[in-house]
């Protein structure tokens, strides 16, 4: 009996250890699910149509997923500002929103290679014929959303604009960039600051109340997807650049950027980039 349970007591230590040795990637496979935090208020990226998460990040998720078969996708919609935290305290396995590569980031997080161009312009009312270019934003009232490497952009454009001796900008900030849209239409902003392709998607389908301003206010800078920067996860996030690299060789990513943005982007899939802000 002594026997018995000396033998039954090591080989549940040698389970546990199994379990434990056993990494995020392999974890998804045996369970075969995955829990994907997202912010479905980012369009085209990733939004709400008819109660489903759809856009850019779904299908490119969908496609990287497809060498999973047998797993399940369990999505969270959660607001930006509690999508990184929730990864960290493992509400989530991985994000799947448009997370823009910035060194703060970078130094906490793990980040697939990018699947967009996210640099910062900005967004005026079409009918604003005085605002002409950024710098007339000095003095005035803007907006972007709480927590974004946008909102990061602007401040540090206001800055400049207020170290060459122009007035102070008055920056807004906002839970979602819709709320910020509805009050530059509504007159309460001047401007939004917002990635250059989600502006070109939206000037597109509004085009009779937006027009955006070109000239970028921030460095070249791309969005990632996102896992923990631990051992742990580091096959998970390795699978999903993978399959963005894959992607991105077949033309298949082209066709993505096609669907959701009409045009596509120059994005680099060998490496992360070096962050520039």
């Amino acid at each position: 009996m002594l026997f018995h349970r000396a033998i039954a007591g090591v080989l549940s230590l040698f389970l546990l250890g199994a379990a434990h040795g056993a990494d995020m990637l392999e974890t998804v496979k045996s369970k075969k699910e995955i829990v994907i935090g997202t912010e479905a208020q980012f369009a085209p990226f990733e939004y709400l149509q008819d109660g489903k998460i759809v856009g850019y990040g779904p299908d490119l998720m969908r496609l990287i997923l497809a060498d999973l078969p047998e797993v399940k996708v369990k999505q969270f919609d959660v607001p930006f500002q509690g999508i990184l935290p929730g990864l960290a305290t493992r509400r989530f396995d991985f994000v799947v929103t448009s997370v823009t590569l910035t060194k703060e980031r970078a130094d906490k997080f793990a980040f697939t290679v990018p699947i967009a161009d996210a640099t910062t312009a900005l967004v005026k009312r079409k009918d604003d014929a005085a605002l002409t270019d950024p710098a007339g934003i000095a003095g005035k009232t803007v907006g972007s959303q709480a927590g974004s490497a946008q909102l990061r952009a602007l401040q540090d454009y206001a800055k400049k604009l207020q170290a060459d001796g122009k007035p102070a900008v008055t920056i807004r900030e906002y839970v979602s960039f819709d709320e910020a849209y509805a009050d530059l239409a509504a007159g309460r902003l001047v401007a939004v600051a917002q990635s250059l392709s989600n502006l070109a998607t939206l000037v597109k389908t509004r085009g009779d109340i937006y027009a955006v301003m070109p000239a970028p206010i921030g460095p070249k800078t791309y969005f990632g997807w996102v896992g923990r920067k631990d051992a742990d996860s580091a096959p998970l996030v390795k699978f999903f650049s993978d399959g963005i690299a894959r992607a991105q060789k077949s033309g298949q990513l082209k066709e993505l950027q096609m669907k959701w943005f009409g045009f596509a982007m120059e994005v680099p899939t060998d490496a992360v980039p070096v962050p520039q802000m």
